[in-house]
């Protein structure tokens, strides 16, 4: 299915259930973060390019952000700027899951206690899609190894595990436990916490560029485990229980995920696609062949009542990051921050959910 494939129809706010009871100032400061980020690489002529409607809207967020002090202010400017619309496709219905940041025990060198090792990104691995696109091509081959005669598959994940990559000195820090790295990469970042007191937060950079596999998707399918008692942390007790099957399991997601250091201003958050930084409970993953980066969402799920309210989930987010799994019209992953509590809801999070898109008004 193709973005021509789905019909984006003009709403009024109105329409928008329990738009005027949402704390739109949170909304704004997410938006706001992404202007800034679209108009330095719109600035900077890098790839891909934001909407010009889009742009001229984040110039004015970032020119008016002081105007910007309460839900009324920030709804009066997404309601003066952008119409909302339905989105109108053939596709099952919308759902929505949830990420987060976890909080990892872990050293910088290897220890008798921890013996896993997180990658850097090797020097021979090329992108062969942009990354703010990795999610929407995700079917294919996003990245490959670059040899004398050209680019080839990159190593899978088993390959790798088994010391594909070894002797190169990409071991960027150490984990206890195999399950622990192996959700730091489906989750794409984490704060690795070390014995001494001290932390530091590391980031994608690049995978191998084999397609993601859901291991619980492939537990189900295969029978051993009951869709209906599937959750994050109930699967991590399936895989940690036996360690020779849970890592065979793991291994059936050939995707391996390389990861970086963030010091400075960049290590005070969680970064999404373009390195916009993550805001809990307002930034989205979505599917880029159907939703630019830095578009506000109105993300309804009357279902989703742990992260919500009695009334269930209304609230208007950013789409900001994307995901090998997020794929179709209304397919999101709300981010909800970092650490154990965020953790029990992104885990459970499985609901059934509906985009309103705020799309630029035309200049009048």
């Amino acid at each position: 299915m193709s973005n021509t494939d789905i019909r984006r129809t003009p709403l009024s706010y109105g329409d928008l259930p329990y738009w005027a009871d949402d704390k739109q100032a949170a909304a704004f400061a997410a938006f706001l973060v992404s202007s800034r980020r679209i108009l330095e690489r719109a600035r900077d002529g890098i790839e891909p390019r934001s909407p010009q409607g889009l742009l001229r809207i984040a110039r004015i967020a970032v020119d008016s952000c002081g105007h910007v002090r309460s839900d009324l202010d920030a709804r009066a400017f997404f309601e003066t700027y952008f119409t909302p619309h339905g989105v109108i496709h053939a596709e099952p219905q919308g759902l929505l899951t949830g990420y987060y940041e976890p909080v990892i025990r872990g050293s910088r060198s290897r220890t008798g206690r921890y013996t896993v090792p997180v990658l850097r990104r090797p020097p021979d691995l090329v992108n062969l899609v942009a990354e703010s696109e990795r999610g929407a091509k995700a079917e294919n081959l996003t990245h490959g190894r670059r040899t004398g005669s050209g680019v080839e598959p990159y190593a899978t994940r088993e390959a790798i595990e088994e010391g594909a990559l070894a002797g190169q000195s990409l071991e960027l820090v150490w984990l206890e436990d195999p399950v622990d790295a192996f959700f730091l990469h489906v989750q794409g970042s984490g704060l690795i916490a070390f014995d001494d007191g001290t932390s530091a937060r590391i980031t994608y950079d690049g995978k191998n560029g084999h397609p993601y596999t859901s291991v619980g998707r492939h537990l189900i399918d295969a029978g051993l485990f009951p869709a209906d008692q599937m959750s994050l942390d109930a699967l991590k007790v399936w895989l940690r229980a036996d360690r020779a099957r849970g890592v065979a399991a793991m291994r059936h997601n050939k995707s391996y995920v390389f990861f970086r250091e963030l010091t400075g201003e960049a290590a005070s958050s969680a970064l999404g696609a373009m390195e916009i930084p993550l805001s809990d409970h307002r930034s989205l993953a979505v599917d880029t062949r159907y939703h630019d980066l830095g578009t506000p969402i109105y993300v309804v799920s009357p279902s989703l009542t742990a992260a919500g309210g009695d009334n269930g989930f209304h609230r208007l987010m950013v789409a900001q990051d994307v995901g090998s799994a997020i794929r179709g019209p209304e397919r999101g992953d709300i981010y909800y921050g970092t650490g154990d509590e965020a953790g029990a809801r992104a885990g459970t999070t499985l609901h059934a959910g509906h985009f309103f898109v705020l799309l630029p008004k035309a200049v009048p």
